[in-house]
């Protein structure tokens, strides 16, 4: 009997009898049908030779005490061959293939050894066909902080970060028995995990409370981990911080972490960034920004500006005449590497520098042009605004 019978097929409907049905009212409901069915009673009846052997495999789960239980379980467990959804989940049953569940064992014959036994062990705390394998346990993740100057973070950069955390420990090769022979838990049979009901006949899965989640227990703990075959361990790695990173940025590397136990993977790594700042340069999302003093003459006459950029070489703005004070312009392409590798660009903000102080020559010149405009009132617009409101 395949694994997907055994759960699907409803036994108790095939010989007629309740499930609370005492093992006496079962050997009774068998023996009627199959007087009733049997082939020698109905030769050439190829329908009754067929529900005869249905009988005969429900009366050879149901009329064994041991299978019976496991039947039970097994389809309270996964709903007459599908999870079952609690309370308030939808109507229905969630169906799907128990061959995909169960691998290979859902399709091979021969009973219960096997099939049944090897995927129902775990649950049901025995060992199916007596061999356990504990599993894999995936390593933990690490989280750790970089500081970063200004230009490293918008040009990227490898830093060496040295790092803590749980490594296998080397007393006892990560056994966590001291003579290196723990024995495989008995309460979850090595998994690591035990089954717990939630209702509506859905099962989860927990850490197993004896072994921790690790499917072994040390007969003799290792002095240095205490049985728990993890110790702390430092190490310094190498790590590229990719170009572009913001301030406060967690940057994820996988299989960085943590190595895993028993040939699990390793855990990742997460790095959360911090920025520090630059005396001349700014950022505006993928764009840098800098001001840079212009003087009146400039601004009023217009001309060429350079401007610095970032670890490079600096750009000639042209500044139109008639400039007013904190308007922004634009150098394409030099500012802060975005993802797909382009950059942003570079917002230059103009600011016109009032000199402290003045020369004879400057000061004469400024009075002949105090004169030529004094006609001129810059804040009448405004005032008549003010009225207006």
């Amino acid at each position: 009997m395949s694994t997907k019978d055994f759960i699907e097929k409803d036994f108790y409907k095939v010989l007629g009898v309740p499930k609370d049905a005492t093992e006496a009212e079962i050997k009774k409901a068998y023996r009627k049908l199959a007087r009733e069915f049997h082939p020698d009673a109905n030769k050439g009846n190829a329908k009754a030779e067929e529900r005869f052997k249905e009988i005969s495999e429900a009366n050879d789960v149901l009329g064994d005490p041991k299978k019976r239980k496991e039947y039970d379980e097994a389809r309270t467990l996964f709903g007459n061959g599908g999870f079952r959804p609690g309370p308030g989940a939808g109507g229905g049953s969630f169906n799907f293939d128990l061959g995909d569940l169960f691998g290979g064992n859902a399709q091979s014959g021969g009973g219960f050894g096997g099939g049944i036994g090897d995927v129902f062990g775990g649950l049901f705390n025995r060992g199916g066909t007596g061999t356990t394998r504990t599993q894999p346990r995936r390593g933990q993740d690490i989280d750790t902080e970089v500081t970063l100057s200004f230009t490293e973070a918008i040009e990227g950069a490898t830093v060496p970060l040295r790092m803590t955390s749980q490594q296998p420990c080397k007393a006892c090769s990560g056994t966590g028995d001291k003579n290196g022979t723990p024995r495989v838990c008995p309460t979850c049979v090595g998994t690591g995990q035990v089954a717990r009901g939630s209702g509506g006949g859905f099962s989860l899965t927990d850490p197993c409370p004896d072994c921790k989640g690790r499917g072994l227990i040390a007969e003799h703990p290792c002095l240095e981990c205490k049985g728990s075959g993890r110790a702390k361990s430092s190490r310094t790695m190498q790590v590229r911080i990719p170009a572009g990173v913001t301030d406060g940025q967690r940057i994820r590397l996988r299989g960085k972490g943590a190595p895993g136990e028993r040939g699990g993977p390793a855990g990742d790594l997460y790095v959360t960034v911090h920025v520090g700042e630059h005396p001349v340069f700014g950022r505006k999302d993928d764009n840098l920004t800098v001001t840079v003093p212009v003087t009146f003459a400039e601004a009023a006459l217009g001309g060429e500006v350079r401007v610095p950029t970032l670890g490079g070489p600096a750009v000639t703005l042209k500044l139109p005449p008639g400039t007013p004070n904190g308007r922004t312009m634009r150098a394409r392409g030099k500012g802060a590497v975005r993802k797909d590798g382009t950059r942003g660009d570079l917002l230059v903000t103009v600011e016109v520098s009032v000199p402290p102080d003045l020369s004879g020559k400057a000061r004469d010149a400024l009075e002949a042009y105090r004169e030529a405009t004094a006609g001129e009132d810059p804040r009448a617009e405004l005032f008549e605004a003010a009225k207006g409101a």
